[in-house]
Formats: structure tokens, C-alpha cells, sequence
């Protein structure tokens, strides 16, 4: 029986793999070691032959925060929040591509996709001077009271005419495919004589206008405006001599044909405080806690 057995020979084959200097995973750090050189000399490079025009695009790029990083230091989380999930859902190649993108000087306030953005970005820039701010579907207004811009009864620029409206084009620059109405308002209480109210409204509309033509970095935006003399209302105070109104309002078209994206309210609704799921489990517990013990 012992012949009968078949004896079974097991081969067995050691193929030797070289690691290729420990495995391939120091190629995928050279080659990004490499692509950071590259970068850098590249950058190096132009620094050294550009233009100055080129040199500040440049300085811009790493120096100016994203336009991600921009809206949560200046909006915080939750408006942040709603405007990125309501441009991922309007243009979502656009806003991805916006996060790498350094954050525009002078952004355009109708692009920004909320009410609240908006109000937020005037506030900021012009919080100190302006009232009455109102923000629509297609526009935003607000008004900037004379005293801040005008000697008293006059069109001669006061010592804040420069600094406020400085202010203005970091509201006004970026905007485009729009139409600034500018309305200047001058009470008959504060001139000479009623007759003088709308020439000196006139001469404020067109330093105004002037200004704002030169700091609207778009061809397509008009600049309109409306000279008001009147006389001041009891509601207003006493001590109102006039006031500048801006409205920025959006065309029924974009260059490019488009309809334009209103601004919209709260995307998520207003906030429900019974919909707290840190608070509703809490209440949860204490209720068996109490129910257990009872």
C-alpha cells in the first residue's frame, strides 16, 4: 500500500522584486518638490522682467485673501454658509473656481448673491455716514446727509467730501451692467433764498457725478441723476440741510445676454430655535432622567 501512495512534490518559486530604493513613493514627493521650484523660479522670474503693472497682479495673488476667506473674516459663518450654497446651486464652476481666485479690491455688490451680503458690504464701508440703506431684489440705495460732503448751503466740497467718497468707490468701483442714480436734495431753509436750492443742487449733482464717472471701472454702468429743491420736511429735523441719494440698480441684462441673478433673502429661512439639535437632545435626557426617577 505504501507504493500506492503518490508522493506530492510542491515547487516552490521565490521571485525576488527590487523595491527600487525603497518603494516608488519618494518619486510622487520629487516631482512635487520639483513643481514648487518651478513655481518658484517662475515667479522669481517675473519679478525680475516684468512690467510694474505685472510685478503688483502678482504681489495681489499672494498677498489678497480668497474670496472664501474674505466673506467668513468680514460675514462670518452663517452668511458665508448661505451665499456658498446658494452660488454652488446658481453657478457652480464659477464659484469653485472662485475659490482660488484672490478676492477682487472692488467687488461687484449686485453679484453677491444676498440681501444681507449687500447690506453688510455698505455698512462696512459707509456705516459711519449713510442711512436710510434699503436693498431690493435689483438694487440697493442709500443716503449720505450734505454735511458729510458740502459746506452748509453751498456746493463747495467740505473737508470729508475726499474721504467719504473715497469710501463710495469701494461700494461703487466693481459694480457693473447697472445703472447709479444720483439724486441731490438741497432744502429752501438752508440757502439764501428758495430760488438758490436747485442751483446749488445742480452744482453738488454734477461733483458727485463727476467723481462716481471716474471711479466706475466698468463701460457698463450710467451714471443719472435728478437736482431736488424743496422745502425740508418736519419729520427730517431741523438741523437737515440736504442729502445725496444713490441707487444702484441692476439692468434687465448682462452684457453677455443673461438675465441677471436677483439677490435673494435668507436661503436657509429664518432661524428656529426649537430646531437645536445640541438643545432638543438635552431636553430629552432631562425628561427620562425625571420620568426615571419618578
Amino acid at each position: 500500500m505504501a507504493a500506492d501512495k503518490k508522493t506530492t512534490i510542491v515547487i516552490k518559486k521565490i521571485t525576488v522584486v527590487s523595491g527600487g530604493a525603497h518603494g516608488g513613493a519618494w518619486k510622487v514627493a520629487f516631482a512635487d518638490f520639483m513643481t514648487a521650484m518651478m513655481a518658484f523660479f517662475l515667479v522669481m522670474w517675473l519679478l525680475a522682467t516684468a512690467s510694474a503693472p505685472t510685478k503688483k497682479n502678482v504681489s495681489d495673488y499672494f498677498s489678497t485673501p480668497s474670496v472664501i476667506e474674505y466673506n467668513f473674516s468680514n460675514y462670518g459663518a452663517q452668511l458665508t454658509l448661505e451665499k456658498l450654497f446658494l452660488d454652488l446651486l446658481n453657478e457652480p464652476l464659477k464659484t469653485l473656481e472662485s475659490f482660488l481666485k484672490p478676492m477682487d479690491r472692488t467687488p461687484n455688490i449686485m453679484s453677491m448673491g444676498m440681501k444681507k451680503i449687500v447690506m453688510a458690504f455698505v455698512a462696512d464701508q459707509l456705516g459711519d455716514v449713510a442711512s436710510n440703506m434699503e436693498v431690493g431684489n435689483d438694487s440697493a440705495s442709500f443716503e449720505i446727509p450734505d454735511e458729510y460732503l458740502f459746506e452748509k448751503g453751498s456746493a463747495v466740497p467740505n473737508g470729508k467730501f475726499i474721504e467719504v467718497m473715497g469710501k463710495m468707490k469701494q461700494v461703487i468701483a466693481g459694480v457693473e451692467d447697472a445703472t447709479v442714480d444720483v439724486a441731490s436734495v438741497v432744502y429752501f431753509q438752508n440757502v439764501s433764498s428758495p430760488a438758490r436750492a436747485k442751483p446749488v443742487a445742480n452744482e453738488r449733482l454734477d461733483l458727485v457725478k463727476a467723481r462716481l464717472e471716474s471711479d466706475i471701472e466698468s463701460e457698463t454702468v450710467d451714471v443719472t441723476g435728478r437736482a431736488i429743491g424743496r422745502r425740508r420736511k418736519p419729520k427730517e429735523g431741523p438741523g437737515a440741510s440736504g442729502y445725496v441719494r444713490f441707487e444702484i440698480k441692476q439692468k434687465n441684462r448682462l452684457t453677455d445676454g443673461r438675465k441677471p441673478r436677483p439677490l435673494a433673502d435668507d436661503v436657509f429661512g429664518a432661524k428656529d430655535d426649537d430646531s437645536n439639535v445640541y438643545d432638543n437632545f438635552v431636553k430629552q435626557v432631562s425628561s427620562r432622567k425625571g420620568r426615571g426617577t419618578q
